[in-house]
C-alpha cells in the first residue's frame, strides 16, 4: 500500500515541478475530440516543444497547491489535459486556441503564464499576439523606417539637383 502512495507522491511532485519550470501552462477540456484529432493536436504541440499530458485531477490539485497556484483549482473539474511549455510562452496558447477554433469540442479552461494564474480569456489574448519572430521583425521595420526615409529624401534631393543642372 505504501508503494502506491509513494508513486502518487512522485507524480504530484513531477506535476508541481512542471508547473514551476514552465513559462506557460494551459489547461484544456478535450471531451468530444476523436482519437485522430487528439493525435493531430499532440503532434502540433510536440513539434513546438510543448508537453501535453493528462493527469488525475486530485493529483493535479495537490501539485497546484505545492506550486502555490491555487487559483487553478476551480478549473480542475472533468477530464483535463495540460500543455506545459518551458521555452515559448505563446506557443501552447496559440496552438490550442487555433485548434479550438477548428474543433469546437476543445475548450480552453485556464492556464499559468510565467507563474501567474490566467483565465481562458487571458490565454486567448496571449494566443492572438504575434510570435517572437513576428515581434522582432516589427521592431526591426520600425527601427529601419527613419533611415529609409532619410535615404529616400537624400535621393530625391539629388535627383532634383540633377534635373536642375541638366
Amino acid at each position: 500500500m505504501s508503494s502506491v502512495i509513494e508513486q502518487k507522491k512522485q507524480i504530484v511532485e513531477e506535476i508541481a515541478d512542471k508547473f514551476k519550470a514552465s513559462q506557460s501552462t494551459v489547461v484544456v477540456d478535450y471531451r468530444g475530440l476523436t482519437v485522430s484529432e487528439v493525435t493531430e493536436l499532440r503532434k502540433q504541440l510536440r513539434d513546438a516543444g510543448v508537453e501535453f499530458k493528462v493527469y488525475k485531477n486530485s493529483m493535479t490539485r495537490r501539485a497546484v497547491e505545492a506550486a502555490e497556484l491555487t487559483g487553478l483549482n476551480e478549473s480542475l473539474t472533468g477530464p483535463n489535459a495540460i500543455a506545459f511549455s518551458s521555452e515559448d510562452v505563446i506557443a501552447p496558447a496559440k496552438i490550442l486556441n487555433d485548434f479550438a477554433k477548428k474543433h469546437e469540442a476543445l475548450e480552453i479552461k485556464a492556464g499559468v503564464i510565467e507563474g501567474n494564474v490566467a483565465s481562458a480569456e487571458e490565454i486567448k489574448a496571449l494566443a492572438d499576439l504575434p510570435s517572437r519572430e513576428g515581434l522582432l521583425s516589427m521592431l526591426l521595420s520600425v527601427l529601419q523606417a527613419p533611415i529609409r526615409n532619410l535615404a529616400l529624401a537624400a535621393k530625391a534631393v539629388a535627383e532634383q539637383k540633377e534635373e536642375q543642372g541638366a
